[in-house]
This record gives structure tokens, C-alpha cells and sequence, in this order.
């Protein structure tokens, strides 16, 4: 079925109906149970979600560079350099994060 309407689109049988930007929000920040890391402008953005959370910032080497505590419920802006970081959440998780 997706083949065929794929095809459709293709030749001009359908019309792709435009999704506004507004359609889906980016992010629903009331909806976070975790903690959560974004690379943004300049910065690293850190949401503890419902519990505490420390963040460990390395270098891409494996430096470490800064620890950030961020009370539960709260959120932290830390600035950076342009680069690609490496955020550690205690012993959750792991991820690269870009400040661009």
C-alpha cells in the first residue's frame, strides 16, 4: 500500500498535503520524567525532570570539564564553546550533545 501511494505521489495522482510547523510541538517539557540534555546556541541546556540529576560535561578527548546538580523539576543553562561534548547522567545514560 505504501509502495503504491508513494508511486501516486511520484506521478502527481496525490497531493502531499503540507503539515503545519505548529502540528507537533517540539517539546513538552511538563512531560519529562527523566533527566535530559540539549546542545543549543552557545550552551548546554540540562532538565533534572522529576528527581535530581547530575550532569558530568567531558571534552570530546574525555576530559572531564564540569559537573552540573540540577534540583528536580528545574533546569540549568550552562555556556560552552562551539563543539561536540559527551553528557553523563549518573550511571543512566550517556550522549554526545552539540553547542552550536
Amino acid at each position: 500500500m505504501l509502495y503504491i501511494l508513494t508511486c501516486m505521489l511520484a506521478i502527481g495522482a496525490v497531493n502531499a498535503v503540507p503539515v503545519p510547523d505548529n502540528f507537533l510541538p517540539q517539546r513538552v517539557e511538563s512531560a519529562v520524567q527523566g533527566p535530559v540534555a540539549q546542545g543549543a546556541e552557545g550552551r548546554i541546556v540540562f532538565i533534572a525532570g522529576n528527581s535530581d540529576a547530575t550532569f558530568n560535561v567531558y571534552s570530546i578527548t574525555g576530559q572531564q570539564i564540569k559537573v552540573v546538580r540540577v534540583s528536580a523539576d528545574q533546569r540549568a543553562s550552562v555556556d560552552f564553546p562551539k563543539g561536540f561534548y559527551i553528557v553523563r547522567c549518573g550511571n543512566q545514560w550517556s550522549r554526545k550533545v552539540v553547542v552550536r
